[in-house]
């Protein structure tokens, strides 16, 4: 009898134990793992040869540690990575590629974004205008699929706005003394040097967008480029101060606001840039040897030019005299592209 009674014990403690393990099992079911958070992802930098592929980083509620796995067209490139990027090299040109980031918790949770680009068709290249441009007042090179355009900021020719002492020095003729800006460029301990970084090929955007103060370009002479504002009103109040180039020194800069005769007259030449990336020639084009009658508002058309042989948007100095000043503006917009900031 007593060995029946302790059998039925043993029974109850072994039913009450599976009862309790089986209780724990359900709470610990209900306590599901969570998944990393979404993430975007961007490529940068693309060539015909490589691209850089960014993401942001993703979290984790549960507070595990996540890193990342990269495929390319099927293939995984990296895995269990902590790093935000990776450069993908030894591409082929011209071609689509397709692949995702994936982040992973360690414990079976995951979120994975896509992303797609295409490789240039070709490396690009120096566009032939930049040859134009004064190799002592500014540097340009390629940074991918970029152009760069740094300068220092001051013109390579004659202006009463050096000091009397500087070799560039020239006395005032259309202006004088009196109604010149006080600032002199080699004498104000102003630095001048900025940069343009715009695309190797440009593209006309949807909307034009109107040009702002202070510096819409760089000129081939390194000096920038203004638009037809000064302080907020027009440029006639200022019209005074400007010397032979149709330039003067402001609180930034030298700049030109119109046609810059010490390297454009009347003629097909090179002015320089606009931020938007699309080059501005002088007052006629090379494509027909006299003023073009087929200009935009901007002073924008497509065509051949001195530089290329194949047609291509780009715009002119508009060849109507501005107000009473007998001169012609250099470029009063609105761009036809993106612009880019110069500073």
């Amino acid at each position: 009898m007593k060995n029946l009674f302790k059998l039925m014990l043993l029974i109850v403690a072994v039913f009450t134990l599976s009862v309790a393990c089986s209780s724990d099992d359900t709470g610990n079911d209900n306590n599901e793992n969570s998944n990393p958070s979404v993430f975007n992802v961007t490529v940068s930098s693309v060539t015909e040869s490589s691209a850089v592929v960014n993401w942001t980083s993703s979290t984790d509620t549960d507070g595990d540690v996540v890193t990342y796995t990269v495929t390319l067209n099927g293939t995984e490139v990296v895995s269990n990575s902590s790093d935000l990027l990776i450069s993908l090299t030894a591409l082929n040109l011209d071609t689509l590629y397709s692949g995702d980031v994936t982040a992973s918790d360690g414990n079976g949770g995951s979120v994975t974004v896509d992303f797609n680009f295409t490789t240039l068709a070709e490396a690009p290249t120096l566009h032939a205008a930049f040859a134009a441009f004064d190799v002592d007042y500014t540097d340009i090179y390629l940074d991918g699929s970029d152009v760069i355009i740094e300068t220092i900021g001051e013109p390579n020719h004659l202006t009463p706005y050096y000091s009397t002492s500087h070799p560039l020095y020239t006395a005032p003729t259309v202006t004088s003394q009196a109604q010149m800006t006080p600032t002199r460029i080699d004498t104000a301990n102003r630095d001048y040097e900025a940069a343009l970084t715009v695309s190797s090929n440009p593209q006309l955007a949807n909307t034009t967008s109107a040009t702002q103060l202070g510096s819409i370009g760089i000129a081939v002479s390194g000096a920038f480029i203004y638009n037809d504002q000064e302080g907020n009103g027009p440029l006639d109040s200022a019209a005074g101060s400007l010397d032979y180039a149709g330039a003067h020194i402001g609180p930034s800069n030298y700049h030109y606001h119109l046609e810059p005769l010490p390297f454009t007259d009347d003629d097909e030449n090179l002015v320089g840039i606009i931020s938007d990336g699309f080059f501005i020639y002088g007052r006629q084009c090379n494509s027909t040897g006299t003023y073009p009658t087929d200009l935009d508002a901007s002073g924008g058309h497509t065509s051949t030019t001195q530089h290329t042989d194949e047609s291509e948007y780009h715009y002119h100095i508009i060849n109507e005299v501005y107000g009473s000043l007998g001169r012609y503006l250099v470029f009063a917009g609105p761009y036809q592209g993106t612009p880019n900031a110069i500073n």
